[in-house]
């Protein structure tokens, strides 16, 4: 029989590592603006990390060891170090993006326990979030393969929505180890040779200097891409694509495959059931895919499906607008300010790294309903307030029972199309296109005071309110929404 005391042992690493007493390691972080005081015989026993860091640096006169991890913040160190000490995480009161970066450092510094804890946190109880930030969250797992969970969570929806990465505008850096782990599952749910097709682009972009022209490629080129994709090619189910996408589409690029196997599939096409020595892997199996359940919070607490129609139209510059059968695209919430809060921060927080995003925000007192839409990433890692160009963002405000009529105003100034709010700014202000619509806040809270705005500056084509020049109000709600395009 053994009795165990670890709170007290806790607590008693816990003051040691307050009182810092014979400590004789400092570790600075974030961007050595903080440092921290420690212990080496804790270090080491508690992590292989800084075993093996603290046996390569030299102690200074003071007989002191200085750890320098300046990517790291000081929040996130600070659990850290209180996990070292005294084995608790206190997770109360953070955000969900905190907990993933904790994971992430916590896997960097070699602490498999706590960043399997976290992971599974994540998963149990964060799925919204993570599905919220789905391609950021796909491309950071993969920058190591310690994260076999979410990664599984992650692969389970693409098969299912395989577009949420092949469509995302940052498909084409995407690491080769994600890539693969979607190519090998047997339930992916698209069509074999559109995967031929984002495969070809994936490997192009990854030799920039290939002629753009496919007949000005020689020999050395087709054996640059054969080489870039050769973890690749073997996951494609050559022998279940059509015989006439076979033809305009791999014969192009027969060079990158082996000869057997363009010899097998050419024969394939011809006799059919004649063996062949190449291997046949079985074609994806088709998912029965259950009706989603009726969420009790409805889509929009602001606009219409006859609303996303309107801004469809316009987002693909058609003349009139879609029928609601014909949407082309699906509106994905990722923000709720009556669910997330009104603080201009939760708006960059959110939101950053999101591109084709468009907002809308129900105006206090008048139900009037305004709106933008930006087709590049929110950037939230700014330190100064910067304008970015584009010539397809768009502001409006749209018809409801007391507006008769929508309004479309496209952007006239490209340049300052809209603006990445610095980190200092995004205290008091959210998205902001041009000097003509955007949402501020003096009080930090968007319904709070009549500073958000509509105005004739001109960096669009027409006043989303015609009168007065300047239109300040405040908002009762407002809704930031992902557009992805539907799977046909």
């Amino acid at each position: 029989m053994s009795l165990k005391f670890f709170d007290k042992l806790s607590q008693n690493l816990i003051e040691l590592l307050d009182d810092k007493d014979d400590y004789n390691v400092i570790i600075e972080v974030e961007n050595k603006e903080k440092s921290f005081m420690a212990h080496s015989n804790v270090l080491k026993y508690r992590s292989s990390y800084f075993r093996k860091e603290l046996e390569n640096i030299q102690p200074n006169k003071n007989n002191i060891k200085t750890i320098i991890k300046s990517s790291i913040s000081a929040q996130i160190f600070d659990v850290i170090l209180k996990y070292i000490y005294g084995g608790i995480v206190n997770l109360k009161n953070v955000e969900t993006r905190f907990i993933y970066d904790l994971m992430l450092i916590a896997n960097e510094l070699e602490f498999e326990e706590l960043t399997t804890k976290l992971e599974t946190l994540l998963i149990e109880t964060k799925a919204s979030w993570l599905k919220t930030h789905f391609s950021f969250i796909y491309h950071s797992i993969f920058i190591n393969n310690n994260f076999k969970n979410l990664e599984k969570f992650c692969n389970d929806i693409i098969v299912k929505y395989p577009n949420l990465i092949f469509e995302n505008s940052d498909f084409t850096s995407l690491p080769e180890s994600a890539l693969i782990s979607i190519l090998k599952r047997d339930d992916l749910q698209i069509e074999e040779i559109k995967i031929w097709d984002y495969i070809i682009k994936w490997g192009i972009s990854q030799n920039p200097t290939l002629p753009k022209n496919l007949v000005e490629w020689n020999k050395e080129n087709f054996l640059t891409l054969k080489t870039t994709l050769q973890q690749c090619l073997p996951y494609i189910r050559y022998f279940h694509i059509p015989s006439n996408d076979i033809l305009d589409k791999i014969r192009p690029f027969k060079k990158i495959l082996d000869k057997q196997l363009w010899e097998d599939l050419t024969q394939y096409l011809i006799s059919p059931d004649r063996p062949v020595n190449s291997i046949i892997l079985p074609a994806r199996s088709v998912l029965i895919l259950e009706l989603p359940t009726r969420d009790k919070e409805p889509f929009s607490t602001i606009i219409t499906n006859e609303h996303i129609a309107e801004i469809s139209s316009w987002i693909d510059r058609k003349s009139s607008t879609y029928s609601l059968s014909d949407i082309p695209y699906e509106f994905q919430l990722i923000l709720r300010g009556s669910i997330n809060g009104f603080a201009p921060q939760t708006f960059w927080d959110t939101c950053h790294g999101h591109s084709r995003t468009v907002v809308v925000m129900k105006v206090k007192g008048t139900d009037e309903i305004f709106g933008g839409y930006n087709p590049l990433a929110w950037n939230a890692n700014l330190n100064v307030n910067t304008w970015v160009q584009t010539n397809d963002s768009f502001i409006f405000s749209l018809k409801n029972d007391n507006i008769e009529n929508s309004i479309l105003s496209r952007v006239k100034e490209s340049e300052t199309a809209f603006m990445n709010m610095g980190k200092v700014s995004q205290q008091s202000w959210g998205p902001a296109f041009g000097e003509d619509f955007g949402m501020h806040s003096y009080s930090s809270n968007f319904t709070l005071d009549n500073s958000c705005g509509c105005r004739n500056y001109g960096h669009y084509e027409n006043p989303i309110k015609k009168t007065p020049n300047i239109y300040l109000f405040s908002i009762v709600d407002y809704e930031v929404f992902k557009v992805i395009k539907k799977i046909i």
